[in-house]
């Protein structure tokens, strides 16, 4: 059977043309034409693609939000919906949201739960279409709380300052939302009266000898009197003596004055039986004991005689530190007693053993197996588990009286151990390490700022019999007037104490620091952990950052990023982010330059441009960047950087060319010119020290030092002894410009020795020895001649 459908031509129009149309089927068989019912048909269809989609926005809180959406053409037309993180958005459960007959999506009032990605649904009965996802983002900018109460004013005596502060917590920054805009810490100069104590005023004359044989005196509180919480005066006020040199006879006593008497005899006559009975009860007791001991030796086991004989490796000192946690905790003997350095006592340990007779060797430690051996001997003391695991950040040596120097390469972190030093006959195993931001906590209040590396020495508690000079690097920019710098030094109990405060009278002869453009040189009798903390007096204070600049050193994709840190102007700093990026396959492009960074409380920003839009652009969605104040101000962040990323718009693109504008708001800037070829640009590849050309890190005895010991000890025995002409220690730290404090050296056995210390700690390796021989030769007693030692004799 043969079965056709027909349509008419008017059909056929209808189908083309016209959305709905009869149609009928008709079969053919030997038994005739069947023809069945009419049908009919409607089309329907639903395009692909939406007229307009929704796009992604970052909207303010409570700001009003409309979220367009065209759907497809289709017959019949689409129904609209709309999803939220998958979930149908129904404006009858949701008095916020709102969708137009045109179906736009409208918040009322954008919520932070309204953070969400939002998608435009069309439907019909032929298909449902989905619109590509838009991110609908609600951000809060940051608002200022209200200002604190002013602070107590820094000082309880003279001109001082105090603060106040305020967060950006009113609301908080949120989902990308603008930080504070001004200042969250205010300072403003006060003065506090200064306490002053009372004082006695000159004695009156004395009175007229009165009736009693007895004459008195008085003064008063007056000279000052006590003010401003001074302390009031300490003393009589009156003073009364006899006047007639105890031969005044006065008058017979009454009967009140006998019944007195009567009765302290009385009360005599009782203390004297009370004695006499003491004595009797005692006397018997001892009588008792006698009797009842048969054998002194009772007496005696306890206590028999015991025989020290002290060892030889007495002479060596040996340690036992338990210096356990973090933040530094000292526990065990290491700590010295307060009774001065003849009653140190270090008991025996394990760190070193003992010598043959008599046998004294040193060695050079630089091997790395020598390393090895060395930090997993020092790993078995619980102190060390704080110190860096690794050699990278540590020198060791093992030093005798001879003295020597410890150096940690590219850092310019070293330790000089004079001559003498250490006491004769024993010998030191000595270390120095550069510590991380993260491995010490050190605490700073208020505006205090980290301007040093922490640095260890030790192990602490040795004896010193003349102090070692330890050098560091240094941020510290603009005058002294506008800083209040101090030594901080960690105590045994892990605490870290102020143990010198720069350019004050120092409280103790242990420390003394000598400050240079660059680099501090701490003398210090005691080895331990030190770093150099700063707070400033006034907004003209600056410390230097080191700008640097990072890119890959190949770039295989399409984007291109360059990291711009922004460090304390200090070798250690360098050489970490040196190695970091050295890991990280990157590659410096272009000389780093210093930025002085102020105390005014405004943040870092950094930008890019003239970048040639042809060839570049950047994905930076602002205009620049920003670094918090803070971040930078407290040193106690590590490789802070910003990082640009830029994409090529080919890859044939290799050639960059751009600006990058680093400032501190109203203040210093820097700008950097960037042309380089990103696939083989190595002009700076020098500035990369290869691990295998850095210098030893321990030099023992002569070595160490630049002055021959021979011709040492020659200034020293002729420049010690005080000269009236002036030609003498003090001249020459004055030629060298080393006496901002000649009273530190003059509390010193040698002052001369403390000069020509600081001068090796100052010029090693390249100090000019024809220099120092020129100032000698100034002073008066010696001339060039002084130098003239055989090289057999040095």
């Amino acid at each position: 059977m043969e079965v056709r459908i027909e349509i008419t031509r008017q059909q056929v129009e209808k189908l083309f043309g016209l959305e709905e149309y009869w149609c009928q089927c008709v079969a053919w068989s030997s038994s005739g034409t069947t023809k069945s019912q009419k049908a009919f048909v409607r089309i329907a269809y639903l395009r692909k693609n939406f007229e307009q989609e929704p796009t992604a926005r970052e909207v303010s809180i409570e700001q009003g939000v409309v979220l367009p959406c065209r759907p497809p053409e289709g017959i019949p037309p689409a129904e609209v919906e709309w999803l939220r993180n998958e979930e149908l958005v129904d404006p009858a459960l949701d008095a916020n949201v709102l969708v137009t007959p045109e179906h736009s999506l409208v918040l009322r009032q954008a919520r932070l739960a309204d953070t969400a990605n939002y998608t435009c649904v069309a439907k019909n009965i032929v298909a449902r279409r989905r619109s590509a996802s838009a991110a609908i983002t609600v951000y809060v900018n940051g608002g200022w709380s209200t200002w604190t109460q002013w602070s107590g004013c820094s000082t309880s005596c003279g001109r001082g300052w105090q603060k106040r502060s305020r967060t950006c917590t009113n609301p908080t920054p949120l989902n990308g939302g603008a930080f504070c805009e001004g200042q969250n810490v205010q300072k403003s100069a006060c003065t506090t009266l200064c306490p002053v104590d009372g004082d006695w005023s000159e004695w009156s004359k004395w009175s007229v000898c009165g009736a009693e044989c007895t004459h008195w005196r008085s003064r008063e509180c007056s000279e000052p009197a006590p003010r401003n919480g001074g302390q009031e005066c300490h003393g009589p006020e009156l003073e009364t003596h006899n006047c007639t040199s105890e031969l005044c006879s006065p008058t017979a006593p009454g009967a009140e004055d006998l019944a007195l008497y009567v009765g302290l005899i009385a009360v005599a006559v009782c203390l004297v039986l009370l004695l006499l009975v003491g004595v009797l009860v005692y006397c018997r007791k001892k009588g008792g004991l006698d009797a009842d001991v048969a054998d002194s030796s009772i007496l005696t086991t306890g206590f028999q005689p015991v025989s020290i004989k002290p060892s030889k490796a007495d002479n060596l000192l040996t340690i036992q530190p338990d210096l356990s946690t973090a933040t530094m905790t000292y526990q065990g003997s290491l700590c010295p007693r307060q009774d001065g350095p003849a009653k140190l006592q270090l008991p025996n340990g394990h760190l070193l053993s003992p010598l043959g007779a008599g046998r004294h060797t040193l060695h050079h430690s630089s091997p790395a197996a020598e390393g090895a051996d060395f930090v997993a001997r020092l790993s078995t003391q619980s102190y060390f588990r704080s110190l860096p695991r690794g050699t990278a950040n540590m020198a060791y040596g093992t030093f005798n009286f001879l003295g020597g120097r410890l150096m940690i390469p590219n850092t310019g972190v070293s330790l000089l151990i004079p001559p003498d030093a250490i006491p004769r006959g024993k010998i030191y195993e000595v270390y120095l390490t550069l510590h991380k931001h993260e491995e010490v906590r050190l605490p700073l209040a208020g505006c205090q700022t980290l301007l040093s590396p922490i640095v260890s020495c030790g192990p602490p508690g040795v004896l010193l019999t003349r102090p070692a000079i330890l050098a560091m690097g240094h941020c510290v920019e603009a005058g002294a007037e506008h800083w209040s710098l101090r030594l901080k030094k960690q105590s045994c109990e892990g605490t870290w104490e102020d143990v010198l405060q720069l350019g004050a009278e120092p409280r103790t002869e242990l420390y003394y620091c000598q400050l240079e453009a660059q680099a501090c040189y701490i003398f210090t009798e005691q080895l331990g952990r030190f770093a150099l903390v700063g707070e400033s007096l006034s907004m003209a204070a600056s410390k230097r950052l080191k700008l640097v600049l990072f890119a890959p050193t190949a770039c295989p994709s399409l984007e291109y990023n360059i990291r711009v840190y922004c460090l304390s102007d200090t070798q250690d700093a360098l050489k970490e982010v040196m190695q970091l990026e050295k890991q990280m396959g990157g590659q410096l492009i272009g000389a780093p330059r210093v930025l002085h960074f102020k105390d005014s409380y405004h943040n870092l920003r950094l930008s890019i441009h003239d970048m040639p839009s042809s060839l570049w652009k950047s994905k930076l969605l602002a205009s620049y960047q920003e670094i918090p104040f803070y971040h930078i101000w407290s040193g106690l962040q590590p490789y802070l950087h910003c990082t640009f990323t830029l994409e090529r718009l080919s890859p044939s693109t290799c050639e960059l060319a751009c600006k990058i504008w680093i400032w501190q708001v109203e203040g210093d800037g820097q700008s950097f010119t960037i042309n380089c070829n990103i696939a083989k640009d190595t002009r700076f590849s020098d500035w990369l020290v290869p691990d295998s050309e850095v210098g030893s890190p321990a030099l023992v005895g002569p070595s160490a030092f630049k002055i021959p010991f021979l011709i040492r000890q020659k200034i020293i025995s002729s420049l010690d002894t005080p000269c009236a002409r002036g030609a003498d220690w003090r001249t020459l730290a004055q030629k060298l410009n080393l006496d901002s404090h000649v009273s530190f050296y003059a509390s010193k056995p040698s002052p001369t020795a403390m000069i020509l210390n600081l001068w090796e700690a100052r010029h090693f390796p390249n100090g000019n020895l024809s220099q120092l021989a020129a100032a000698v030769a100034e002073v008066g007693k010696q001339d060039s001649a002084l130098f003239a030692v055989s090289e057999a004799e040095c």
